[in-house]
């Protein structure tokens, strides 16, 4: 607790809402404060702000993280503010004409990552993360994490960058920088963990949802998978599209008790379970 600095939120303005957490705009320094939603323990928020500046240091493109703070209650970081920024979303959001220049953009943006040799030294296995979670943790069922830990034994551990939570909401631009936002769960690994996650945001979100997160409709959400994946993966045949696609099944199912654990601290609803718990027969 010692190396967080206490803020006074009269210094700051309210300036966004995400899913987990609150950002605050300083008023006199180019600083934005992004503090955790209560109930979100001083460690998570640590660990976010060391994989942050790990990500910064690595020369990955990221707004500087600066320090850990608190307001007495939450708990958080102060990056970098980046003036005159918009995220990718909110571009599409307030020019609609442009979500296929955007959403290529992205995804060029996605492969450069994927491409970049990770510091296996400094960053987390993604593949270790979730197995660890699996086995020491009882959120789903027996069944369920024994078909994911099976699964999980045959992912390759690739030695290069992932985001852990990549979708077009979490990289900005002010113009001239693209910039990745929001990597506490940045790891190495294979891509599909990254992008399994971004076809079930476009492909089975609700309105309210969509545009509370993306400033989006559904449908926006869709066009927008529909121009990445071809661009991403360099084809637009629609057999490979579809095998790739498929292949993402088990990557979903696997990743996403964890996830729902990280942002909610409850397990996956039961329905959700038996659907998705399907998906794991994919591979």
């Amino acid at each position: 607790m010692n190396d967080y600095e206490q803020i006074n939120l009269k210094d700051y303005t309210r300036s966004g809402e995400g899913g987990t957490a609150v950002s605050y705009t300083h008023k006199t320094r180019n600083t934005l404060a992004k503090l955790y939603n209560p109930g979100f323990e001083a460690d998570r928020a640590r660990a976010e702000f060391l994989t942050a500046r790990t990500v910064f240091e690595l020369g990955i493109p990221t707004p500087e993280p600066y320090r850990l703070v608190t307001d007495g209650e939450r708990f958080g970081a102060e990056y970098e503010l980046v003036r005159g920024k918009r995220s990718f979303t909110r571009i599409i959001s307030e020019e609609p004409s442009r979500l296929e220049e955007i959403s290529l953009t992205f995804a060029g943006c996605a492969r450069k990552l994927h491409s970049t040799p990770a510091d296996t030294s400094r960053l987390r296995s993604y593949k270790e993360v979730l197995t660890r979670f699996y086995k020491e943790k009882d959120l789903v069922p027996e069944a369920y994490k024994q078909r994911s830990l099976a699964f999980l034994a045959t992912v390759p551990d690739t030695p290069n960058c992932i985001h852990g939570d990549l979708h077009i909401g979490n990289i900005i631009t002010d113009g001239h920088r693209n910039l990745w936002i929001d990597v506490g769960e940045f790891s190495y690994g294979t891509p599909e963990w990254d992008v399994a996650i971004m076809w079930i945001m476009a492909q089975n979100i609700d309105a309210s949802r969509s545009q509370a997160l993306f400033h989006l409709t559904p449908e926006q959400m869709k066009d927008h998978w529909n121009c990445f994946l071809p661009a991403y993966l360099g084809t637009s045949d629609p057999k490979a599209l579809a095998d790739y696609t498929h292949s993402l099944l088990p990557y979903y199912a696997a990743k996403v008790p964890y996830v729902y654990d990280m942002a909610f601290h409850r397990p996956l609803p039961e329905i959700s379970v038996e659907r998705v718990e399907k998906m794991l027969s994919a591979y």
